[in-house]
């Protein structure tokens, strides 16, 4: 179930990000903001997934489960965080920042995870 769930939710905010763009509610003038938050948010999810997917001792664990939602949660905030970026209010900052933690926190458990699951 959170394989599906990280590939969907990965598509989802792959469209949001790209309808964002056409908006101008995303950090277009940050290009290399931009291209990070579409690798660490959707990229990554996706391919988290994928790896649930092919991998299925892995997605059993509670901690699969955990990283899943945590990534999921990190890649909404980033997103969100970006739209609501405004250069002169160092407060919207937070937002990302926020969802750069959760992020971490996420891949790290993915990388135990992988060590755990992954034997020749």
């Amino acid at each position: 179930m959170i394989a599906s769930t990280m590939m969907r939710t990965s598509v989802m905010l792959l469209l949001l990000n790209m309808v964002s763009f056409l908006v101008g509610r995303s950090p277009a003038n940050f290009p290399i903001a931009y291209v990070y938050i579409n690798l660490v948010g959707v990229v990554l999810l996706f391919m988290f997934g994928l790896y649930y997917r092919v991998v299925p001792a892995a997605r059993q664990s509670t901690v699969a489960k955990t990283q899943g939602w945590l990534h999921i949660a990190g890649a909404v905030l980033l997103l969100v965080g970006a739209a609501l970026l405004n250069p002169l209010d160092e407060s919207t900052v937070i937002v990302s920042f926020i969802g750069w933690l959760v992020a971490i926190v996420a891949v790290a458990l993915f990388a135990i995870i992988v060590f755990r699951t992954s034997r020749d």
